[in-house]
């Protein structure tokens, strides 16, 4: 039977968790940053004999490699940071370039202050797990040397050791508090410094525009497809076998047959299994459910009939847009079929929150992995339904699992 958890509560370890691994991709940023700008001192310190001048214009194409890996990272902490696009070839107009120059001031700032937050951010998490499972291992230590982080005490017996387990359990409820505070702050001087200039901001966003109305016309004439694929198979074929057991029963009452219960019986069954067809097709359209009650009923109800067992978490306040609650709606429901039908999964969770201006989905099992959007497992019409809407997408799916989805959609403030 399936499991299901359907619980409205704080999800500030999840945040954490998020929070943390925000703080490590942003500490490797801050890494690369850090290298290109030791880079470009060695570059400007060699343009003294010469030699830095052929130098510099690969820096600066580094300096654009490393904030363009920056920019999908410092997305989802709002709108989405998209690239200028290629600078000119030439070295003084890619320096006079806008773009260019705040992309170097922002290596300069992300090095340090990225550097610094990742750092601080990781100490406090390994820290507080050292803590905790200090007393398993204290004994190991040389005599005077077992001591908590920061060398506040020596300890001498298990009781000592105890105190730095509740000292780490302190590093963590620490963690869990200022983790998330810690990678937005680490994001700001990105999110500042790396967005479209406003000239170019007016282009960008009409081609961001053009592509997400192609993704969202494409999302709609494949639904429209399997709308007709569902009827031409299913309810068509249905009502045609009622045509032909009708047409058969008027020749046998031609013919004076008096007993055609028999054609009848089975000319209704086929009526009725004409219904359920398109009763399937019309709740696949747009569920009642969503209409009725709420997305967190209509996710419930599809986690209960999941051949998988599946746990769900949703966490909403309020309804949203009635587009935004079926697009989460049919991402839920094609993942959860494709968990069925191909991963060999023996557990699935959903997990469904509100993060600022966007609702998080996160949808997970323990299968085989190696989904692709390649393999004809609709994740393809999942991404564009997604992309539609200027959400975005993600899907990790190493071979042996687990398969991790996650999408962010905008909800509107």
């Amino acid at each position: 039977m399936p499991v299901v958890e359907n619980q409205s509560r704080p999800h500030r370890i999840r945040a954490a968790l998020d929070a943390g691994e925000q703080l490590v991709g942003g500490f490797a940023t801050s890494v690369l940053a850090l290298c290109c700008l030791v880079a470009i001192v060695g570059t400007v310190s060699l343009c003294l004999v010469g030699v830095g001048f052929l130098l510099a214009p690969h820096v600066v194409k580094l300096v654009h490699v490393i904030a363009d890996r920056e920019r999908p990272r410092l997305s989802r902490f709002g709108p989405e940071l998209i690239g200028p696009g290629p600078g000119p070839a030439v070295l003084w107009d890619a320096l006079r370039r806008r773009e260019t120059q705040r992309e170097l001031v922002w290596v300069v700032v992300h090095g340090f202050s990225g550097f610094a937050l990742g750092s601080l951010g990781l100490l406090l998490v390994l820290s507080s797990v050292r803590d905790i499972t200090f007393p398993l291992w204290w004994h190991l230590l040389p005599e005077g040397e077992a001591a908590p982080t920061l060398d506040l005490w020596i300890v001498r017996d298990y009781q000592g050791s105890i105190a730095v387990s509740l000292l780490g359990a302190g590093w963590l409820f620490i963690a869990i508090g200022v983790l998330p505070a810690m990678a937005r702050l680490q994001a700001l001087p990105g999110r500042r410094l790396l967005r479209p200039g406003p000239g170019t901001d007016l282009a960008l966003r009409i081609a961001h525009l053009s592509a997400a109305r192609a993704a969202a016309l494409d999302a709609h004439t494949t639904e429209l497809r399997r709308i007709e694929r569902a009827l031409h198979d299913g309810a068509q074929n249905r009502m045609v076998a009622v045509n032909l057991l009708v047409g058969a029963a008027r020749k046998a009452a031609s013919r004076g047959v008096h007993n055609l219960d028999d054609i009848l019986g089975r000319a209704q069954d086929a009526t009725e299994a004409a219904l359920e067809e398109l009763r399937l097709v019309v709740r696949s359209i747009l569920p009642p459910v969503l209409a009725d009650r709420s997305l967190a009923d209509a996710l419930d109800a599809l986690a209960t009939t999941s051949p998988v067992p599946c746990r769900l978490e949703v966490d909403l306040p309020g309804r949203y847009a009635a587009s935004v609650e079926a697009t989460v709606y049919f991402v839920v429901a094609e993942a959860l079929t494709n968990i069925a039908k191909h991963s060999r999964a023996t557990r699935a969770e959903v997990e469904l929150h509100r993060e600022e201006d966007l609702l998080r989905l996160r949808i997970t099992d323990n299968g085989r992995g190696g989904a692709t959007e390649g393999t004809g497992s609709g994740v393809g019409g999942v991404r564009a339904r997604i992309e539609a809407h200027e959400g975005t997408f993600e899907l990790t799916s190493p071979v042996g699992g687990p398969t991790i989805l996650i999408a962010r959609v905008p909800c509107g403030l």
